[in-house]
């Protein structure tokens, strides 16, 4: 990063990653217990020890049939109250508060029969995001804000953030991006019924990863927004100013290279072949300095979609991750991505 502009972002970005003192290290695990609980497509645990064998081998069937990976019973019941939807997530964990699905619901006139699911980013509390789906109302889109696995009403008592969903245990994780996957399909599932046919999806750092495989994966969806941008999973968390905790957690257990193949599951570049052929308008936002989601892997997903062709715009912000929520980075964000909505869906 060169540059006196380059330098004070930099400068600003680290003062406000700095902020949260409660980042624990927690030690690697492969997690294959994890990953007996999604029972896709056999139990992975291996009596001989061979965690790693294990975990390659589920990952591999699971992308070679990732339609039964990501598929889930629907659900049943939905509970809608005081604009606070409540259902039991298709996906069970061991933590009862998590298999509650919360999101908030911002209904725009009903004249409108366009809506999106809007996931926020990585540690997002309760309010998170709540002013954009007010601002996407403002454009005529009605706004469903999910609340990722872990993370505010869903996060079990033991927590602070929402490690749970991003850390070194390896199986873990993958239980946890699928969890929220399917529960954004599953919120899907209650705006069809609710007689929304024009449906987007929209999603931010962490939410943008999940929100492009869950478009990936449900032919529902029309137009997706993708706020911070990158191919691997694996290669934020391994390089990123905000995943640094979550580095040292992995050691010298695996490398960049081993972690990009074992999370390949929860990775967009996974899955971005499956937007070909399809009517899908997307707006890839990405942030010139950030430190979190390195520019050199954003611009790897610009370039896929030029190279296999797929409609998409660009919107390039002038600062890095931390900083695209504080003024005036949040309104050029905020207004870009609800103009394209209104725009295009």
């Amino acid at each position: 990063m060169t540059g006196f502009y380059g330098r004070w972002i930099d400068r600003w970005e680290r003062r406000l990653a700095g902020r949260d003192t409660n980042r624990v290290v927690r030690p690697f695990e492969w997690g294959t217990e994890w990953l007996a609980r999604i029972g896709f497509p056999s139990c992975p645990a291996d009596a001989n020890g061979g965690s790693a064998a294990s975990v390659a081998r589920f990952v591999d069937e699971a992308l070679a049939d990732s339609d039964q990976f990501y598929a889930y019973e629907p659900v049943r019941e939905y509970h809608l109250q005081d604009g606070c939807l409540r259902f039991t997530s298709p996906v069970c964990s061991p933590y009862p508060e998590n298999n509650i699905v919360h999101a908030r619901w911002f209904p725009a006139a009903r004249d409108q029969p366009r809506a999106l699911v809007v996931l926020p980013q990585w540690n997002a509390g309760p309010d998170g995001h709540i002013g954009l789906a007010k601002l996407l109302n403002r454009f005529g889109i009605s706004a469903l804000r999910m609340t990722l696995a872990y993370h505010a009403e869903r996060m079990p008592a033991e927590l602070r953030r929402a490690d749970y969903h991003v850390s070194s245990n390896i199986g873990r994780t993958i239980h946890a991006s699928r969890q929220s996957i399917i529960d954004a399909r599953a919120c899907l599932d209650w705006l069809e019924c609710q007689g929304y046919r024009r449906l987007g999806i929209l999603g931010t750092s962490l939410g943008s990863c999940v929100a492009s495989i869950a478009t990936a994966h449900d032919l529902r969806v029309r137009l997706g927004i993708f706020n911070h941008v990158s191919m691997y999973f694996s290669d934020v968390v391994w390089t990123g100013l905000s995943t640094e905790h979550v580095r040292r957690g992995f050691g010298d257990q695996v490398n960049q290279e081993q972690l990009r193949q074992y999370w390949s599951v929860i990775s967009p570049a996974s899955y971005l072949t499956r937007f070909r052929g399809r009517s899908i308008e997307s707006l890839l936002v990405w942030a010139r300095h950030d430190t979190s989601f390195l520019p050199v892997y954003s611009r790897q997903v610009l370039e896929s979609f030029r190279q296999l062709e797929l409609p998409h715009q660009v919107l390039t912000l002038p600062c890095a991750h931390y900083t695209s929520g504080r003024f005036p980075f949040n309104w050029m964000d905020g207004l870009g991505m609800c103009r394209f909505a209104a725009r295009r869906l």
